[in-house]
């Protein structure tokens, strides 16, 4: 039997949207205030959903404080009360997005869980602004 389980987590962060090869004036242009050159920060909610099958001798899809612990270590601890932009690796490169932070979430997290899961990352940045990632091209 095939089901869905969610998890919530939370984190706050700092970023800025910019990128390098642009002037101020482009960036501001682009992304707005978010282009701040002295960062901005967001409350960060985390919806984390496997989708498998239940075990029929335990009657998990995974046991939950599992998956608890790999989104503290992966999530949470990488990236709350952290500047993404100058504090976190997978973003020295890539501008941090709400699209490219749930992006590298599902990744860390695909490198954790067995791939007999099939993982949905929601994201909110805002109560009105969210993303949700499945991996799907």
């Amino acid at each position: 039997m095939s089901l869905t389980i969610f998890r919530k987590a939370h984190f706050n962060a700092a970023h800025r949207l910019y990128k390098a090869s642009w002037d101020d004036a482009k960036n501001l242009e682009v992304f707005g205030k978010c282009s701040n050159p002295n960062y901005h920060g967001h409350n960060y909610e985390l919806e984390v959903g496997l989708t498998g099958n239940i075990d029929p001798e335990t009657g998990y899809l995974i046991d939950l404080k599992v998956l608890k612990d790999i989104i503290k270590s992966e999530v949470e601890d990488a990236f709350d009360h952290k500047n993404l932009n100058l504090e976190v690796e997978d973003f020295k490169e890539l501008n941090p997005t709400v699209e490219n932070i749930a992006i590298v979430i599902w990744k860390r997290l695909r490198n954790q869980l067995d791939s007999k899961y099939r993982i949905t990352v929601k994201l909110y940045e805002t109560p009105r602004n969210f993303v949700i990632y499945t991996g799907e091209e």
